[in-house]
């Protein structure tokens, strides 16, 4: 996979987050990853489709959503679980679509589906494709996340 793929996720992730819940995340070193074990406990996952098919997930530790979701809602949670699936699930679209834009300056066209978010310790992200994954981890005040990116 190309590194140059992941330069668009790194600057979206950076500007929604900073833009919609005032958090400064640090990208770390890309790698690939080798298993599909989450690195966090709630992820937002995405379908792409066009040029090539893949996708893109956000998964945030428990920490770092909760401080992400009560600053994009200016305050106290009311319903934890569903704040948080909705939050997560608008992030993860943000950055999907922001990356999608910079993807497409280098000549890449996508369309992306409807975010899916899981939720839970441990759980596992299935890429849709066979691909390698590049991930992006992340660090904030208030926790780590980590962008993960499969294309075909």
């Amino acid at each position: 996979m190309d590194i140059n793929i992941a330069k668009p996720f790194i600057k979206a992730t950076t500007d929604v987050l900073s833009t919609m819940a005032m958090v400064t995340p640090e990208a770390g070193k890309p790698y690939v990853k080798k298993d599909n074990i989450a690195k966090g406990d709630v992820t937002g996952i995405i379908g792409i489709t066009g040029e090539k098919n893949g996708t893109i997930s956000v998964t945030f530790t428990r920490d770092c959503a909760i401080a992400i979701v009560k600053n994009m809602l200016g305050g106290e949670i009311e319903d934890v679980i569903q704040d948080v699936k909705d939050a997560v699930g608008e992030v993860t679209n943000m950055i999907s679509g922001q990356a999608r834009r910079g993807l497409s300056e280098m000549g890449y066209v996508f369309q992306a589906a409807t975010p899916t978010v899981i939720m839970g310790n441990n759980h596992t992200i299935s890429h849709v494709v066979n691909s390698p994954i590049m991930a992006v981890p992340f660090t904030t005040e208030h926790g780590e996340f980590t962008v993960e990116v499969s294309f075909e």
